[in-house]
Formats: structure tokens, C-alpha cells, sequence
């Protein structure tokens, strides 16, 4: 949901389980949810682009928490994955951890450029949720990023 100044809602989008939403310059809402995808919709909340489970074989998604837009059109995504790798009992599995890719991007054709897994010290990013990229061009203070 999104409200004006005086905390009236101005626009909404059924999403189940939202874990973020970013709006993009070209006026749609980029949204990244814990049930493994992310979804870029129009103002009309229809989904115009989505990146999930099927688009990436060989790499396990579990819980999308933050989708950036970069300035060449692809998407950087976290998958934060302590919820998703569990052991025969259902408990986290930390020591199974590091089988899973923690960042991805991906092309607007949903081709994956590269995928990060970064388990071990001095690099250790851990159960990744958010990044910050620094070469972006744009002042963030400015809101001059996608992100």
C-alpha cells in the first residue's frame, strides 16, 4: 500500500507476503516476496515482469527480501535463505548453508548474469537480505537511484 501525507491510502497491490517495494522511474512498483519471487507491476498493479523459481534451475530460491533496478534495466535480488534449508527434522541448517547462492542478477529476459555464494571468511555476506551497490550512478540522498 502506499499512502499520501495524511496517511490515506492512495494505491494497493495484492502481494502475498511482500517483503519490499521499490517505485522505478518508469512509474511501476518493483515488490520482492518472501514466497521466492519478484514482480514488477504498473499502476494499475498488473504484472508487467516476473522473475521466479522457474526462471533460475540449478539455483534454489527461498525468501526474496530486496530487488534493486539497475541503471542498464537488470535486477540484483537477495535471497535470504535460513527459512528455506532446513534439516530432516525441519530445524535450520546453518551448516548447509552454504549451498545456497546468496545474490543474483538478472537480465530483463530473466538470464542470469552472475550468482553470488560468499560463505566463507574474509567475504562471509552470512544469510544476505539487503546490499548496497556503490557504483550506481546517482546521489541516493537525491533519490536519483532505482533503489
Amino acid at each position: 500500500m502506499e499512502y499520501d501525507a495524511a496517511g490515506r491510502e492512495i494505491w494497493s497491490v495484492a502481494v502475498p507476503v511482500p517483503w519490499d517495494a521499490v517505485r522505478l522511474r518508469n512509474g511501476n512498483t518493483l515488490i520482492s516476496s518472501h514466497n521466492a519471487f519478484v514482480r514488477e507491476v504498473n499502476s494499475r498493479g498488473e504484472t508487467v515482469w516476473e522473475f521466479n523459481q522457474q526462471d533460475a534451475p540449478g539455483i534454489a530460491l527461498f525468501s526474496l527480501q530486496e530487488a534493486n533496478r539497475l541503471a542498464n534495466g537488470n535486477t540484483v535480488i537477495s535471497n535470504w535463505v535460513p527459512n528455506g534449508i532446513v534439516d530432516a527434522q525441519g530445524a535450520k541448517a546453518p551448516a548447509k548453508w552454504p549451498s545456497s547462492v546468496q545474490v543474483l542478477e538478472v537480465t530483463p529476459a530473466k538470464k542470469i548474469v552472475w550468482a553470488l555464494r560468499a560463505w566463507t571468511p574474509p567475504a562471509d555476506l552470512g544469510p544476505a537480505t539487503v546490499i548496497q551497490l556503490l557504483d550506481e550512478p546517482g546521489i541516493p540522498e537525491n533519490q536519483e537511484q532505482q533503489r
